[in-house]
């Protein structure tokens, strides 16, 4: 394992976090600790419960609700279709 002060990961960060992508060991000395970098796998099916907690349940429901409101407001035609050209008139660049 590379070890690293603190100092020395800040100034040459990307370049350690490449490194741990690529699978190295890298471990930066905090103290009497050592952290260790290390690639994390995150799948999309679990990021709403890993990051904020929502259970399976509450992300359909959420999902459910959301379709309804965007169904809603198509029919009441406040659903606008921009193009680039249009979104730049619409903010005056």
């Amino acid at each position: 394992m590379k070890t690293l002060t603190i100092t020395d990961a800040k100034k040459n960060l990307g370049r350690w976090l490449q490194a741990a992508a690529r699978g190295d060991d890298i471990g930066i000395v905090s103290g009497a600790d050592v952290i260790a970098l290390r690639k994390v796998e995150v799948e999309s099916t679990d990021y709403a419960w890993r990051e904020y907690g929502v259970t399976d349940a509450e992300l359909d429901r959420f999902e459910a609700r959301l379709d309804a409101d965007y169904t809603r407001l198509k029919k009441q035609g406040k659903l606008v279709v921009l193009t680039p050209e249009d979104l730049k008139k619409k903010l005056g660049l």
